[in-house]
This record gives C-alpha cells, structure tokens and sequence, in this order.
C-alpha cells in the first residue's frame, strides 16, 4: 500500500467510522472499485486505533466524569445516581458486541471479502435509519433508559460488526427507537463505541506484532494512523452538532446511494 493509499483510506476510516454510513463497508468497497490491495490487519488495527484517539480527545471530560461517579457507585454501593447509571449502562451494552465478536469471528469476518453483502447491508443501514427517525419519540436521556434497553442498544452494536451496517447508525437508531433525543443517543453512541474499539485493537495489535515485516510499513501506517485521527475528530464535532438541529435522514439517502451503487456495479461485473 502506497502514502496515498493510506491517506485516503485512513480520512474515509475516520469520518465514516463516526457518522452513520459504515466505516468497513466503506473500507472494503472503495479498495474493491478502485483496484487496490487489501490493506491488511496491520493497516486495519491502525486506523482503529486512530479513530479510538479521536473520540477520546472530543469526549475525554465525559469519560473522566463517567469513570469517577463509576468509581463512587461502587465504593458506595449505591447506583441510583444518573451519571452512575450511565457508566453502568455503556458497561453492561458493550458485552454483547464482545461475545457476538467472539462467537461468530469467522462468519463475520468471511462477509469482509463479499462486496454484495457489504451493499445488501448498506440498503440496511437506510432503513434503520429511517425507521429510527420516523418511529423514534425522541424525549428521553441514557439515565432515564433500563439495563434491558441498554442491552439491546449493545446488541445493535454488536450485528455492525458486519461491514454494511453502521456501527454508529444501529445504535443511535436503537436509541431512538428507545425513545432517546437525538444528540443524546448520538453522544451514547460514541460513548459506547470507545470499550468495543479499545477492545479489538487490543487484539488486533497482538496479532498485529506478529506480523512478518512489519517496520518497513511503517510509513503508511502512521499516516493512516494521523488521517484517522484527524478527519474523526473532525466528524465526531461536526455530527454532534448537526443532529441537534437536523435529522438523519440525509444519511439514510447516502446509504441507499451507496449499496445500489455497488450492488450496480457488482452485477454488472
């Protein structure tokens, strides 16, 4: 993979990991229409660690807040407090992304090298999105949400593990669909992803280290690295602040586009 190569990858990475359009389904179509080489886990674990860094930048006076209420309702046995409940919730709706990663790996990870699915799946995405907004009540905040609901908010996490469905657009649609306001279950939303990230680039990385030379890529790496960051951080404050006043109907539309686009393509290859 050339510099250019994991420039561009490493800005799409970034902005579509954040806003609801599928980061992989994104990763493996663009390579795939352009001609390009698989990047490979090491580029993969990079990039993912840079969008991990972005979200911590923007986010980081949440996650202190969150980790020191966390800290107080266990010392203190008592988890009644809304902050508490948060921490909790964004806790208990990471485990099953975690166990449906581990349990169905391989299954997920064969629908990485399938265009088609990747664009069936896209079509996916902007209906959830649509029905999310159509059907969501929009007047609740995450304290105000249950263990189950954050739960199933954890499981729509978990089934964008496959590439074709946005991992920040099937939770914030199961947030609205809960009841949740828009901005609220944008900022859940990225609050949530930061554990399931953290987690497989952890196992990435080792799997990673193992890699025969790995040193001499390390330039595109690092800009991959770099481009993820940036163009995350950038959509993380730009997202946050449009569905404030906007609905995710624009997304919805991009998606549709999109996965009859490839879908197009895919046939007429």
């Amino acid at each position: 993979m050339n510099v250019l190569q994991a420039v561009v990858l490493g800005i799409v990475q970034g902005a579509t990991e954040f806003i609801p359009v599928s980061s992989s389904g994104h990763l493996v179509l663009l390579p795939w229409l352009l001609g390009w080489p698989d990047p490979g886990l090491a580029f993969d674990t990079v990039l993912h660690l840079g969008t991990l860094l972005a979200v911590l930048l923007v986010l980081w006076s949440d996650f202190l807040s969150l980790a020191a209420v966390w800290w107080q309702s266990v010392a203190q046995r008592q988890f009644d407090a809304p902050q508490a409940r948060v921490a909790w919730w964004i806790i208990l709706g990471t485990v099953p992304a975690a166990l449906m990663g581990i349990l169905w790996e391989e299954q997920f990870e064969a629908l990485f090298h399938s265009p088609l699915h990747v664009a069936v799946l896209l079509l996916v995405t902007g209906l959830w999105l649509a029905l999310a907004e159509r059907l969501g009540r929009k007047e609740r905040q995450p304290e105000e949400l249950s263990w189950w609901q954050s739960l199933l908010i954890g499981l729509a996490q978990g089934c964008a593990i496959a590439p074709g469905i946005s991992r920040s657009g099937a939770t914030i649609g199961a947030g609205l669909l809960l009841g949740l306001k828009r901005d609220a279950a944008t900022r859940f939303s990225f609050l949530l992803a930061t554990p399931i990230i953290f987690g497989a680039g952890l196992l990435q990385v080792r799997r990673m280290l193992k890699l025969p030379n790995l040193y001499t890529s390390l330039p595109p790496l690092l800009l991959g690295f770099l481009a993820a960051a940036l163009s995350g951080y950038v959509c993380i404050r730009f997202l946050l602040a449009y569905v404030k006043q906007h609905s995710l109907a624009a997304f919805s539309i991009y998606c549709w586009l999109v996965g009859l686009g490839a879908l197009a393509i895919y046939l007429l290859r």
